[in-house]
């Protein structure tokens, strides 16, 4: 009897020890499951980064090649030809194009920011006759597609203004406000409560004075959403640029710049995705730095109606 008891009271924390075993096993299943149901129910964003992110893999990767694997079917590099881009930065004309971009883009920016801000706070707290009317206006103004103003318009600008072959009928209509900015402005206006606009007239400012002390600080998510907007607009738009600047080079934008270059190096590939990334990364930065304000002040536009 007292030897069988030894020897249980030996083979306890054997049969202790025999345990755990299962019980990490059972633990590496539960954790390989986990892994499975994330993978599972992240599929769809996995495959959408991928589809996404591919394409630009393929670009950089192209835009460091030579010219002769340029054309092959070779997709890794066999030399990292870095100086691809200085070519491209040093192409006759570039440095031009990101001026006037830049000139278009943030100067419109600001135009179209400081045009429709009043005109959205007028809409969303103003009681006057006729408002209703006026919304409808503009929201008939952001179904109304450019080209069906182009002729008209460059008419205009060409006739009566003379400034063809300028970025300038492109900039200036920016400071008559956006129909699409106002419109996104005064859904994000409607969410402010009328208090704070009442508590500031009462202290004694007047409508101005409201709009710049309280009504834009508390706009600026929305604000920053109509600015990337607007940025992004500009700073990819190729129709604009074609039909007043097309017979100036001087004038030309990235975007325009960007197919007169790919038409000038069309075997050249190399040195076309160097230039087509150089364009696409200033707006692709913007966005990561400002993303969550964009996202903020989308989100919140639609709050009222």
């Amino acid at each position: 009897m007292t030897l069988s008891t030894t020897l249980t009271k030996t083979r306890t924390p054997s049969g202790t020890s025999g345990t755990s075993g299962p019980r990490s096993a059972a633990a590496r299943a539960a954790r390989r499951r986990a892994a499975l149901n994330w993978v599972a129910v992240h599929s769809l964003a996995i495959a959408a980064t991928l589809f996404f992110l591919l394409p630009f893999v393929f670009a950089f990767l192209t835009s460091v090649m030579t010219d002769s694997q340029a054309l092959t079917t070779n997709y890794w590099p066999t030399s990292w030809e870095w100086g691809n881009y200085r070519t491209v930065w040093e192409t006759p004309g570039f440095l031009t194009w990101w001026r006037n971009t830049l000139l278009y883009a943030g100067l419109g920016t600001v135009l179209t920011i400081v045009s429709s801000l009043p005109v959205a706070y007028a809409l969303a707290k103003f009681r006057f006759r006729g408002r209703n009317l006026a919304l409808m206006a503009v929201i008939s103004m952001m179904m109304l597609p450019p080209q069906v103003t182009i002729i008209p318009m460059y008419l205009f600008w060409s006739k009566q203004m003379h400034l063809t072959g300028t970025l300038w009928p492109l900039i200036i209509p920016m400071a008559f406000g956006d129909a699409f900015s106002i419109f996104l402005l005064r859904q994000f206006l409607l969410t402010i409560p009328k208090e704070y606009i009442e508590a500031a007239r009462i202290d004694g400012c007047g409508d101005l004075r409201t709009l710049l002390k309280v009504v834009l600080p508390m706009a600026k998510p929305a604000i920053a959403a109509v600015a990337l907007f607007q940025f992004f607009y500009a700073w990819n738009d190729y129709f604009g640029p074609q039909i007043y600047a097309s017979n100036k080079p001087s004038a030309w934008t990235l975007s325009y710049g960007l197919e007169s270059f790919k038409s000038a190096h069309h075997t050249n590939w190399n040195l076309t995705m160097a230039a087509t990334l150089l364009v696409m990364a200033p707006v692709i930065i913007l966005f990561f730095f400002a993303q969550k304000a964009f996202i903020e002040g989308v989100t919140l536009t639609g709050v009222k109606g």
